[in-house]
């Protein structure tokens, strides 16, 4: 599989870092106990994440029933580290996020979006015994995607354009009272998200 280039950015390129500080990480309270904190450009040097893990993982392209026929879920998907090594850059990672949020954000996951055609619909991430308060942090590499998030019984939407190595993490309530999705575009370069959660959170 073959993906366009991802336009270069001014911190996209050489060595992958992250600042452990996060200086500049910013909560935003949703509301009943939901939280997002948001963080942009936090991963530097995202190029070459983005183009170590898309030439080494072993993408999955899942199936779902759809009314009467079965479709392709529109994205690849991947878990670190049963489908490739992933980036070095990745533990270090985990390592600062789980030090904050004190608890082991230790089960990788990946999705690839193609292009504008791949998508997300909304929903909230079904977790085990933490979900009433639930930490999944996301970093997006490659070309940025609109990520919306409105609350689960109705109401406005927020809208982040995720990529570059921005970081989004949600907390408390946000996976029992609000759900998220990457809606489809006319036209997009590709991106993966990168996302991180316990797995005592994904153990019922």
């Amino acid at each position: 599989m073959a993906l366009p280039a991802i336009q270069p950015t001014l911190f996209g390129g050489g060595e992958p870092r992250v600042d452990p500080g996060l200086p500049g990480f910013r909560r935003i309270p949703l509301g009943r106990g939901a939280w997002i904190e948001y963080l942009p450009g936090w991963l530097e040097g995202h190029e070459a994440v983005f183009d170590v893990l898309w030439r080494t993982t072993r993408w999955q392209r899942h199936r779902r029933r759809m009314y009467e026929r079965i479709v392709d879920v529109p994205r690849l998907v991947a878990g670190v580290p049963d489908d490739g090594p992933g980036h070095p850059i990745l533990p270090e990672m985990a390592a600062v996020l789980s030090a904050r949020y004190r608890r082991p954000l230790d089960r990788v996951s990946l999705a690839c979006y193609r292009d504008g055609s791949d998508s997300v619909a909304w929903h909230g991430d079904r977790l085990g015994r933490y979900v009433h308060d639930a930490v999944v942090a996301i970093v997006s590499v490659g070309a940025p995607r609109r990520f919306l998030l409105r609350p689960a019984t109705g109401g406005a939407s927020r809208a982040f354009e995720l990529g570059w190595g921005d970081l989004l993490v949600m907390g408390g309530t946000c996976q029992r009272t609000w759900q998220h999705a990457v809606p489809k575009v006319a036209s997009a370069g590709p991106r993966i998200s990168i996302q991180f959660r316990s797995v005592a959170e994904d153990e019922g």
